[in-house]
């Protein structure tokens, strides 16, 4: 009789598609075997997996949905057999003053019986810190990086216990960095007397991995987690000690997946321009306008044409990035959602048109970008594999003819990713 399989341990729902690649990237670099889904699965392969990432598309969609669709997820993992859940978002802190991270928060711990969680979306590794409650992309305040200009979730406050407490009913409060800088004990202190203060969410500061570890550690015995990926750095170890997890050299490996290459980006984040145009300095790349798309040209055919002269002798970008100002005109004429729905459609058309060309690998810049591919492409689950750049992984799917993925959230990835990456996919480690 054969033996059973391991229950995975930590069931994670993310509140967008890249956002959950990254947290998966980290868990693999702690040594847990990671496998994303696309949205909440009805079953998937039976595969071995220490931890579960669930991928939503509910970052921006009205609070109320984003919860009812969260709790699905965490009934569904609960249902495997996992014994700790996180809740993942942007190290950014994406959301606007309605939600959605306050009320999805407030839903999971009231659904897990759970009193107190932490909000940690710190990624030093990304330059993402936490001081005194304050979110620094780099050196520049959240609300000076640029993240004021997102056009769909505007960052206008760098204050996180503000921001959060907007958000929700529920006392927000703060571990502040002297807190974390002592040790895993101090921080569980800290925590305690937050509680007895009537606190259930405390921001909490780090400015080095060595936070995110200690607070890991502190997190050990939290049903609930939330924060960006850099948290879960500490996580892993957590298991270890319990005896639960063991050595998994493995949990990077990925199938070899043969086939011709392409670059998908629709992100209009500073990293993501500056990638584009690295590319576009020795390689061939067809933009998506926009304004072409609302008056029905056939802009996917172009695109598809333009690849079919290229892919065969080597791999091409096909891109809607633009400059915020230009991001702003499109908007202005067409509205902020449909702009970026026309968008998303087109590149998600032109992916399928391009697995029919015999495609296999996908680089794609921007979390909805990659949300729309995945759909597209009817990915319904991830291996992750080993890391390209901080916070994107390659991944593969779990089909008999797989395919090989990097989903790039839009700030993330050196000005060289797109040439990178696609030397990952195809085999290649740095």
């Amino acid at each position: 009789m054969s033996q059973a399989q391991p229950k995975p341990l930590l069931g994670c729902i993310a509140d967008d598609f890249t956002g959950a690649t990254d947290l998966a990237n980290m868990l693999v670099r702690g040594g847990m075997r990671t496998v994303q889904t696309i949205g909440i699965p009805e079953q998937i392969p039976a595969v071995e997996a220490d931890a579960l990432v669930i991928a939503l598309k509910s970052r921006t969609i009205p609070a109320a949905e984003a919860v009812e669709q969260s709790l699905a997820a965490l009934r569904w993992l609960q249902q495997q057999g996992c014994t700790q859940f996180f809740f993942k978002y942007c190290s950014t802190f994406d959301s606007t003053d309605a939600g959605n991270i306050g009320q999805v928060t407030d839903a999971l711990l009231k659904e897990l019986g759970a009193d107190f969680t932490i909000a940690c979306p710190a990624f030093p590794e990304n330059g993402r810190t936490i001081y005194r409650g304050y979110l620094f992309v780099a050196d520049a305040l959240l609300n000076e990086s640029g993240m004021e200009n997102h056009p769909l979730t505007p960052m206008t406050d760098a204050n996180l216990v503000r921001v959060l407490q907007r958000q929700t009913e529920s006392k927000v409060g703060l571990v502040r960095y002297d807190t974390v800088a002592k040790d895993a004990a101090a921080v569980t202190e800290r925590f305690t007397a937050l509680r007895t203060e009537g606190v259930k969410m405390a921001i909490a500061d780090a400015v080095s991995d060595r936070d995110l570890y200690v607070l890991g550690e502190a997190c050990a015995e939290l049903k609930l987690v939330t924060g960006g990926s850099g948290i879960a750095l500490g996580l892993p170890e957590n298991f270890r000690r319990a005896g639960l997890l063991h050595a998994a050299g493995e949990a990077a490996q990925l199938p070899k997946v043969d086939g011709l290459s392409v670059v998908l980006a629709g992100s209009a984040s500073k990293a993501t321009n500056a990638q584009v145009a690295e590319w576009k300095s020795k390689h061939p790349a067809h933009r998506i306008d926009p304004l072409a798309l609302a008056r029905g040209e056939a802009v996917v055919a172009q695109a598809l044409a333009f690849a079919d002269e290229h892919i065969k002798k080597e791999p091409v970008l096909i891109y809607a990035t633009a400059t915020p100002d230009e991001v702003k005109a499109v908007q202005k004429e067409l509205g902020v959602a449909k702009a970026g729905h026309l968008v998303e459609q087109a590149l998600a058309d032109i992916a399928k048109g391009l697995r029919e060309r015999g495609v296999r690998q996908f680089v794609v810049a921007g979390g909805e970008t990659s949300g729309a591919v995945v759909q597209a492409l009817d990915v319904r689950a991830l291996r992750i594999g080993p890391q390209i750049d901080p916070g994107v992984p390659a991944t593969a799917t779990l089909d008999d003819q797989p395919l090989a993925l990097a989903l790039k959230s839009g700030n993330f990835g050196s000005v060289d990713f797109f040439e990178k990456a696609l030397r990952f996919l195809g085999g290649a480690k740095e």
